[in-house]
């Protein structure tokens, strides 16, 4: 019943995306998802992920199968598109497994092998229908948001000593191998993501059953709810709105050299440039990475340490985003993870109070942001280091919490020394 509620719920959420979208004469994420199963995938990579997500509920001869039909179908595609000098891109072959697997779910699977598979599925299909969901969310915020809230948030950074414009300077400063290295890891996010959730539901095949909580979970909620704050606090980053990339709507191009002044105010911009900046929702993404990357393997736990320290590098020095909103991705990921964790094992009183002190948290953070930024900016010394405390306050309550959730291994008891015999 679970299952069925929340595919009603994306089902009826696409559709209400796509009708929107197509209010402001675009396609929409179901559109342009069917666009897919003919025409050149936007994201190749995360289509082939969606297919691996899909296939842990297979077995590894199914899964051999299932891949040997997806390369065989890019091709195919690719040497129809050769002649025609069209767009070349893969991606075609796994979109078509994942919905040949649901056809067969509903036409060759019945029972419990049923559910599973058609689970197995749906997970796939969400990954990739949320990346065309994110898109039509950001065309909706720079429809309906004709002004941003950039200089409140670029006063406020002064608080933190404006980490964007110096970290903006430090990746300059590499050149374009480290530019394009950390875009890399950047526009890749969710196939790192995919990477630690194939390590959690590796089971699936052999137990037949997802487990109770994993990162696809928290990973997808956070995608669902990020972008409504996005219309409360409507922000497009320092790199746009003080920076080359704004154009003619910038204040001026003084990103990362010249710190802009003290002035906070709502100021208009172009009606194409996402307000996606508050809160990080990479930097939200990345830390659950690095959360549920800390049970694996060691090669894991330093992959996902290294993708968070990655992902913040590449949202400050690109200028896409200012320091107080990484802050508040920081405390609304750990707020949806406690609150994933507690749907899952049932709610107690622990698990309510984090998720309290978070949303308390995170909702004065936007309040301070908007309202004493002038104040932040006056007193650094103190602003500062607040907000670094009120970060540390939610992730040493979410440990000291979770630490009480885990199992206790009871200590194997010492055999007592026996007389010896003479």
């Amino acid at each position: 019943m679970l299952w069925t509620a929340a595919t009603a719920v994306a089902v009826g959420f696409l559709i209400a995306l796509e009708i929107a979208a197509r209010h402001y004469g675009l396609p929409g994420p179901i559109a342009n998802q069917a666009r897919e199963v003919i025409f050149a995938p936007a994201s190749g990579p995360l289509l082939y992920a969606g297919m691996a997500l899909m296939m842990v509920v297979l077995t590894w001869r199914q899964r051999y199968i299932a891949f040997g039909v997806a390369v065989g179908i890019d091709v195919v595609f690719a040497l129809v598109r050769l002649p025609f000098d069209a767009k070349m891109m893969f991606g075609n072959g796994a979109l078509w497994v994942i919905l040949g697997c649901a056809v067969i779910a509903v036409t060759r699977r019945t029972g419990a092998e049923r559910v599973l598979l058609l689970k197995g599925v749906g997970l796939g299909l969400l990954l990739v229908a949320g990346r065309k969901t994110g898109d039509a969310w950001l065309l909706i915020t720079s429809k309906t948001r004709p002004t941003v809230l950039d200089q409140y948030l670029a006063t406020a950074d002064h608080a933190l000593g404006n980490p964007s414009w110096v970290v903006g300077r430090m990746v300059r400063a590499t050149g374009p191998v480290g530019s394009h290295f950390l875009d890399f890891v950047y526009v890749q996010l969710a196939v790192a993501a995919v990477l630690v959730a194939l390590y959690q539901l590796r089971n699936v095949a052999v137990e037949r059953r997802f487990p109770g909580h994993h990162l696809v979970r928290t990973f997808l909620v956070i995608g669902l709810l990020g972008p409504g704050i996005y219309m409360i606090f409507p922000v497009v980053g320092p790199v746009f709105a003080f920076g080359p990339d704004g154009g003619q709507w910038a204040i001026a191009d003084l990103w990362p050299d010249t710190l802009p002044a003290h002035v906070p105010a709502s100021m208009p911009f172009d009606e194409i440039t996402p307000r996606n900046c508050m809160p990080s929702l990479h930097t939200a993404w990345a830390t659950v990475i690095f959360i549920h990357s800390r049970k694996g393997p060691r090669v894991l736990r330093y992959a996902g340490a290294f993708w968070l320290l990655a992902t913040l590098g590449a949202t400050l020095g690109f200028g896409y985003h200012y320091g107080v909103d990484i802050i508040a991705g920081v405390v609304f990921a750990v707020t949806i993870e406690v609150a994933m964790r507690s749907l899952d094992r049932g709610w107690d009183r622990s698990g309510i109070q984090l998720v309290v002190h978070g949303t308390v948290v995170f909702a004065a953070l936007l309040v301070s942001y908007r309202y004493l930024p002038t104040e932040m900016a006056r007193y650094p010394w103190v602003f500062g280091p607040l907000l670094i405390l009120a970060m540390a306050s939610v992730i040493h309550g979410y440990i000291r919490t979770t630490r009480q959730w885990e199992p206790k291994i009871a200590p194997v008891p010492k055999p007592e020394p026996q007389p010896e015999l003479v």
